[in-house]
């Protein structure tokens, strides 16, 4: 296929090395020094999102947040200027599912296809091909992705109509918010009894407290290693985004309001572009 990528940051680049990998034709935006080390001259390179778009069967996005979504397809030069009848456009980010839908019918509206496809797994998932994939939007158009998705991801949900996948996503990011300030809290408290960090996170793991979380995060906990990974400014976002649904929902999110707390203390500590992991860094110095 003739894909459009657009996003070529921690998550996007290795997501369309894959595709391309996998034999598909890609153009991609942005052209940066990170993007060529790893893309290389396998793909082709645009200055717009338009140009993208201009012939491509499927539009990829993989952006930082709402703003930037609304941006590359409703701005100038966006997507919308120069989508084609039926050209599938894929929404990977995670934004907020309010503006999703509003931005699905403007595609719609305009001939095109459209799905929101948000994910987890982070930078290894990515890299991997093992991402998590969380789908909003229409059976047809779900079908003709699901070749794609086959090599991003090793499991794709179809949750809904349009919307539905961001809303999975920020459901996701609560529960990995408040299990990685779990996990950082018990492993604070191991270290200040005294008692061998490596081995209390070996027996978790054996036990009902065991998660995916506790098993990737827990050792860059006790090794202090943050690298990215996910960012805590990101990760930050998505929970205003749960805050955000909450509210227009009427619905009390008070370990998330929590969390989403200390995500902005690290942030405020110079934290926001290491791993969500590092939320530990935080509850090491207030614990000391």
């Amino acid at each position: 296929m003739d894909i459009g990528f657009i996003g070529t940051g921690v998550m996007g680049r290795p997501m369309a090395a894959n595709l391309a990998a996998a034999g598909h034709r890609l153009t991609v935006h942005r052209d940066t020094p990170a993007t060529r080390e790893v893309l290389g001259t396998t793909v082709g390179y645009a200055t717009t999102a338009a140009e993208v778009t201009r012939d491509s069967e499927i539009v990829i996005l993989m952006l930082p947040d709402t703003p930037d979504v609304e941006e590359a397809i409703c701005g100038d030069d966006g997507v919308l200027s120069a989508l084609r009848p039926g050209t599938l456009v894929i929404d990977m980010s995670s934004i907020s599912p309010a503006t999703e839908r509003e931005i699905a019918e403007k595609v719609t509206g305009a001939g095109g296809a459209y799905l929101d496809a948000p994910v987890s797994g982070g930078e290894i998932g990515a890299r991997d091909g093992t991402l998590s994939i969380m789908v909003g939007g229409d059976r047809e158009a779900v079908e003709k992705a699901r070749p794609i998705f086959e090599i991003l991801g090793s499991r794709t949900s179809h949750i809904g109509p349009s919307g539905a996948g961001q809303v999975a996503k920020v459901a996701n990011q609560v529960v990995v918010g408040l299990t990685i300030e779990a996990v950082a809290e018990a492993l604070r408290l191991a270290e200040a009894s005294g008692v061998d960090p490596l081995a209390v996170h070996s027996a978790l793991m054996g036990g009902f407290a065991s998660s995916r979380v506790l098993e990737v995060h827990g050792p860059r906990m006790i090794k202090g290693e943050f690298g990215p990974g996910f960012r805590i400014r990101l990760h930050r976002k998505d929970l205003r985004l749960a805050a955000e649904a909450a509210d227009q929902l009427g619905v009390s999110l008070p370990g998330a309001s929590l969390v989403h707390g200390l995500l902005d203390a690290a942030v405020a500590a110079g934290l926001g572009d290491l791993d969500h992991s590092a939320l530990r860094l935080l509850r090491d110095e207030r614990a000391d």
